[in-house]
């Protein structure tokens, strides 16, 4: 199972496990509710999951790696207590809360969720004396004497004992008490997450015409090579920040992160030609269209991979811009209800500059319960921080215009926000205008074939741009993306053809 699909499965489970009846108890009883064992190779994407579905859920987190964990971190420490019983005193051993169950309840204290998801991590790693006490965890949900609070899912992973020395192959009885989930590498599904995620365009770019690189687990006499989801996506962000320090990127930095030696030379040679053709583009040559023959014939006769690095390099700056519009444009969708109930207020009698300052500490009261539940993700807190930030602006704003106009503060707070609505509106524009100068280039230099359709899926996988353009619109993205749907829609009746052919 791919790793998106495995995402929704656990979406179903924790969406099934947390119904409840009419008298508000659990359908199923935590206690029936087997845990979900989630099986694959690294870096793949399983931890960044779980961050995912307790973020769009809105629900908790709670995670722990359990290959630090011993008997005594798991299960609490003994506590000797004096008790009667039958009129004797006696001296009885009791456990202190398990460090995990303790978490548990520090969340749901601090965030006031009192759902959530608690994910073990390599639970095929533990030591063989903690293994008794997990086997009584995953049936009966609890370490020692105390219990995972209802209304907490348990998620279990682990890698195969192929690419972890320390890792073991469940048993029977293990397995008998889990929900099991195999999962594999998949490029397309990791493609998506990229185009949403700004993956560096020369890692999409190298990768769209050389999948097979995408993960590779490789011992040779005893030589380990492997190349990961993980690796690629710590990559990207290295390049960007290596660039914004203007400091070289060779096969020594690539190496580090993908850790095979072929594979990382040819990206280093791929990056490389990415950097060619951005030069380029900075040197107005591309971008405005001034291309001698020879160079158009040139770009027109290169491999395909030099052709891909041409298309991402051209989308990559409006690509930026794009989502920078797209990002304010959320933050003012959040700030308008915030504003629009100020001024109700302000209408009311309320004094304006105390509403505002209630509606501050309500983004920072959020924020804080937030990340005490690890259920925000790190564009909802920029964009919680970035409201907060205008409310602040705005009531600076109206403090300082205060006697100078005859505007109320309520109608200086609308003109505020209208003046920030216009200004995103020109940049909208002006972005747009940008997006339609590359796709005219794509379109000068390749015309309809397979490296404009490239840039449509691109602007179309990523969900900002998608969202941008049903805003702004584009005519030679929507002449395109026909188009592609065409030919999407021609591959899938061939396909039932010959599902019916004899």
């Amino acid at each position: 199972m791919f790793i998106n699909e495995v995402k929704q499965q656990i979406r179903y489970t924790v969406q099934v496990y947390l119904k409840k009846n009419e008298y508000g108890n659990y359908r199923i009883p935590p206690v029936s509710q087997r845990p979900v064992f989630l099986i694959g190779p690294p870096g793949i994407g399983k931890s960044a999951i779980m961050e995912q579905i307790a973020q769009e859920m809105g629900i908790a987190l709670v995670s722990y790696s359990m290959t630090h964990h011993t008997r005594q971190s798991a299960l609490g420490l003994p506590v000797l207590e004096k008790k009667t019983f039958d009129g004797q005193e006696y001296t009885v051993c009791r456990y202190s809360m398990s460090e995990i169950i303790g978490a548990i309840h520090q969340t749901m204290e601090e965030s006031g969720i009192r759902e959530g998801i608690l994910f073990l991590d390599e639970i095929n790693c533990i030591s063989e004396t903690l293994m008794p006490s997990m086997l009584q965890f995953l049936q009966y949900k609890r370490f020692g004497e105390h219990k995972v609070p209802p209304g907490w899912i348990v998620v279990t992973a682990g890698n195969p004992p192929e690419y972890n020395r320390s890792a073991r192959n469940l048993d029977i009885v293990t397995l008998d008490r889990l929900k099991v989930i195999e999962v594999d590498s998949d490029y397309d599904a990791w493609r998506s997450y990229a185009s949403a995620n700004h993956i560096h365009p020369a890692v999409t770019g190298y990768l769209d015409t050389r999948r097979d690189d995408f993960y590779n687990v490789e011992i040779d006499a005893g030589e380990k090579s492997y190349v990961t989801a993980r690796g690629w996506e710590d990559l990207s962000q290295i390049l960007y920040l290596t660039e914004e320090e203007h400091l070289p990127v060779d096969e020594n930095l690539v190496t580090q992160y993908i850790r095979h030696r072929d594979i990382a030379r040819e990206f280093t040679l791929y990056y490389a030609l990415f950097n060619k053709y951005r030069m380029l583009y900075e040197h107005q040559d591309l971008r405005k269209g001034t291309l001698s023959d020879d160079l158009l014939r040139r770009l027109r006769k290169a491999r395909f991979d030099e052709k891909t690095a041409v298309v991402h390099m051209l989308l990559d700056g409006p690509l930026e811009a794009i989502r920078n519009v797209t990002d304010d444009r959320d933050v003012l969708s959040l700030l308008l209800p915030l504003l629009k109930q100020v001024r109700q207020e302000c209408a009311d009698g309320s004094d304006c500059m105390a509403a505002l300052d209630r509606k501050i500490l309500y983004q920072q009261e959020f924020l804080r319960k937030a990340v005490s539940a690890h259920s925000l993700s790190r564009e909802k807190k920029e964009q919680t921080l970035a409201v907060e930030h205008l409310l602040h602006q705005l009531k600076k704003n109206v403090l300082l215009e205060e006697g100078k106009t005859s505007e109320t503060p309520s109608e200086a707070l609308r003109s505020a926000f209208n003046r920030l609505a216009a200004d995103l509106r020109d940049r909208g524009q002006a972005v747009s205008a940008r997006l339609e100068s590359a796709l005219e280039m794509i379109e000068t230099l390749y015309g309809a074939d397979r490296e404009m359709l490239l840039a449509v899926t691109e602007l179309t996988a990523d969900p900002k741009s998608a969202k941008f353009i049903s805003n702004f619109g584009s005519l030679l993205y929507d002449k395109y993306s026909e188009a592609l749907l065409l030919d999407e829609r021609r591959i899938r009746i061939e396909e039932r053809l010959e599902k019916l052919s004899l």
